[in-house]
C-alpha cells in the first residue's frame, strides 16, 4: 500500500469510529438511564430512543451516497457530520425521552457512512481495497467493544447528557480530521441518477449482503434492550461494573477475530469464515435465550456475538465494495448502508416491543429465527473470488 492509501484507510476509519461512538455509547447503559425519565419505562419508547438514529438514516442514506457521487464525497461528510453533532447536543440538553428521541433523529440525519465508504474506494487501488473497507469495518467493531467498556465508566462519571456533548465534540474533531488529513478525490467518472440505483437494486449478491447487513444490525440493537437489564438482575452487576464483562469478553474476541480474517483472505476462506460467523451469532441468540442465566454464562454468550459482529463487520464492506459496479459505488454503499441503518431502527423498536409484550425471551427467539434466515441466504450467495496479487506500484 503506499502512504496515501494507508492515510486515507486511517483517516476515514478514525471519522467512521467516531461518528458510529453515538450510537454505541449510549447502548449500555441507555435503558437504565431511561427509567429515571419520563416515561422512561415504557420500553417501546426506550427501544424508539434507540432506533430513532437508524430510522433517520434508513431515509437519507441513499440521497448522501448519491449526492456524494454527483457533488464529492468530503463536502457531503462535512454536512452530515455538522448535523450529527447538533443532534447530539439535542440530545444532551433533552429532559425527557421525547427530546432524546428529537436529538436521536437527528443525529442519524448526518448519513455520511455511504460517502466514507464511497470515498475509500476511490482513494484505493483494487489489490488493498479489501484491506481498506476491513480496516473500515473492523474501526465499527472496535468501536463497538470499547463502546461496552468504556459507557458504564463515562455513565458513571459523566452521565448520559455528557455523553451526548463528547459524541458531539467528537463528530466536530471528525471534521478537521476529514478537512486536514484524508486525501482529496480523485476525478472519476459518475453515472448520476436512478439507473445506479435500478443496477444495485437488482443485483443479486449485492441485495443478499443488504439482507445480512440489516439482520446483523438488527439484533445488535435488540440485544442491547435486554443485555444491560441481564447483567444487573441476573449477573449481579451494577451499571458501573458491566465493563468489568465486556472488556475480557472484547479483547478475546479479538485474538480470535483477526486470524480468522487474515485466513479467510489468504487462503480463500471467506465463504467458511462469513457462514460460520452467522451460525455463531445463531448459537448466541439461542444461548442466550436458554442458557443465559448467571454472570459466567452472559460473559460467554457475550465473547462469542462480540467474535462473530467483529468478523462480519469487517468483512462485508469489504464484499460490498468488491462486488459493486464502480461507476455506482455510492450508490451500492447508499443502499448497503440503509438496510444497516433499517437494521438499527427495527431492532430498537422490534427489541422494545417484544419486551414490553411478550418478555425479553421472545428477543432472544426472533433474533434466532432471523439469524437462520440470513444462514440460508448466506449458503446461497456466490462470495467474489480471491484477486490475484499484484505488486505495489
Amino acid at each position: 500500500m503506499t502512504s496515501g492509501e494507508r492515510r486515507a484507510g486511517l483517516g476515514l476509519a478514525s471519522i467512521f469510529a467516531l461518528r458510529m461512538l453515538g450510537l454505541f455509547l449510549i447502548l449500555p447503559v441507555f435503558s437504565v438511564y431511561a427509567q429515571h425519565l419520563p416515561s422512561g419505562g415504557d420500553m417501546a419508547l426506550v427501544g424508539l430512543a434507540l432506533g430513532a438514529y437508524g430510522l433517520t438514516q434508513t431515509f437519507l442514506q441513499i440521497a448522501y451516497g448519491a449526492a456524494s457521487d454527483r457533488f464529492g464525497r468530503k463536502p457531503v461528510i462535512v454536512f452530515g457530520l455538522l448535523l450529527f453533532a447538533a443532534g447530539s447536543f439535542v440530545a444532551a440538553m433533552a429532559n425527557d425521552i421525547y427530546g432524546i428521541i428529537g436529538g436521536r433523529a437527528l443525529q442519524g440525519a448526518g448519513a455520511i457512512s455511504a460517502a466514507v465508504t464511497a470515498l475509500a474506494a476511490d482513494l484505493t487501488r483494487e489489490q488493498h481495497l479489501t484491506k481498506v473497507m476491513a480496516l473500515i469495518g473492523s474501526s465499527i467493531g472496535l468501536v463497538f467493544a470499547l463502546s461496552m467498556v468504556a459507557a458504564p465508566l463515562l455513565y458513571a462519571g459523566i452521565g448520559m447528557p455528557g455523553i451526548f456533548f463528547l459524541t458531539g465534540m467528537l463528530s466536530l474533531l471528525a471534521i478537521i480530521v476529514v478537512l486536514n488529513y484524508v486525501p482529496a478525490a480523485p476525478a472519476i467518472p459518475r453515472q448520476a441518477g436512478w439507473s445506479s440505483f435500478v443496477e444495485v437494486l437488482g443485483h443479486p449478491q449485492l441485495l443478499r449482503m443488504n439482507f445480512g447487513v440489516f439482520v446483523l444490525h438488527l439484533m445488535q440493537t435488540a440485544m442491547w434492550i435486554v443485555v444491560p437489564a441481564a447483567l444487573i438482575s441476573s449477573g449481579a452487576l451494577p451499571v458501573g461494573d458491566h465493563w468489568m464483562v465486556y472488556l475480557p469478553a472484547v479483547l478475546l474476541s479479538f485474538v480470535v477475530m483477526v486470524p480468522a480474517i487474515i485466513a479467510a483472505e489468504k487462503h480463500g476462506k471467506m465463504r467458511l469464515v462469513f457462514n460460520g460467523a452467522i451460525v455463531l451469532l445463531l448459537a448466541v441468540q439461542l444461548g442466550f435465550g436458554f442458557f443465559g442465566h448467571g454472570r459466567y454464562a452472559l460473559f460467554f454468550w457475550l465473547l462469542l456475538f462480540f467474535i462473530a459482529f467483529n468478523v462480519l463487520e469487517a468483512i462485508q464492506p469489504s464484499l460490498i465494495a468488491r462486488i459493486a459496479p464502480a461507476h455506482a459505488k455510492g450508490a451500492a454503499l447508499g443502499v448497503y448502508n440503509t438496510t444497516q441503518s433499517l437494521g438499527l431502527f427495527l431492532g430498537g423498536l422490534l427489541g422494545g416491543l417484544l419486551v414490553k409484550f411478550l418478555g425479553t425471551s421472545a428477543v432472544w427467539l426472533v433474533c434466532a429465527l432471523l439469524a437462520l434466515i440470513w444462514l440460508g441466504v448466506g449458503l446461497s450467495m456466490a462470495l467474489p473470488a480471491a484477486r490475484v496479487r499484484q505488486a505495489a506500484a
